[in-house]
């Protein structure tokens, strides 16, 4: 199984989601898994501007010329794409949604009914599932937990995949890394 794990961490240094990834990626590789990490801090992601040009100009391609260019790859490659991420003010940090707002050029700009909604027709005849960690802290509510996980579960909508791992830094990372293997 291969397996990509989207950092979406922006704080340098030893941090609880740091330290749970490395023990989840452990867990991991220890059944065998292909695993391998993007650090979405490190890369240049810019904003989307809407400009359509990846459905029109250049299917399938943005014209910006950034650290997507090897996410795009990566991700169409996995069977499992882990996002991984702090909570910021009850939510994901800029960066994490920046990087799911460039993911438009995986997709087509013609529709279709998906789960009786109208969604965008994918472009490749696979995706891999979703899943999600999250650096839960004393002073995040279970509400937040759950407004991210919803907000994951309707991007897995849009792609056209379920969100079959849901973990924050509160769980086991083993325990976490054995139900992804079998998401």
């Amino acid at each position: 199984m291969k397996i990509l794990i989207l950092n979406g961490d922006t704080r340098p240094g030893n941090t609880a989601l740091a330290a749970y990834l490395a023990k989840f990626e452990a867990g991991l590789k220890a059944e065998a898994a292909e695993v391998s990490r993007m650090d979405l801090a490190a890369l240049d992601i810019r904003f989307c501007t809407g400009c359509w040009s990846c459905w029109w100009a250049t299917p399938g391609r943005c014209v910006f010329r950034d650290g997507m260019e090897n996410i795009y790859p990566a991700v169409l490659e996995s069977d499992l794409l882990v996002w991984a991420s702090p909570l910021v003010l009850g939510t994901v940090p800029t960066l994490v949604k920046k990087t799911q707002d460039r993911f438009i050029p995986l997709l087509h700009p013609y529709f279709e009914l998906v789960q009786g909604e109208v969604h965008h027709r994918l472009r490749y005849d696979r995706y891999p599932s979703l899943g999600l960690i999250v650096e839960a802290r004393s002073e995040d509510s279970g509400e937040d937990l759950s407004v991210v996980r919803r907000l994951f579960e309707r991007f897995g909508v849009n792609m056209h995949v379920p969100l079959k791992l849901f973990a924050s830094t509160d769980s086991m990372p083993e325990e976490a890394a054995r139900e992804a293997l079998t998401a």
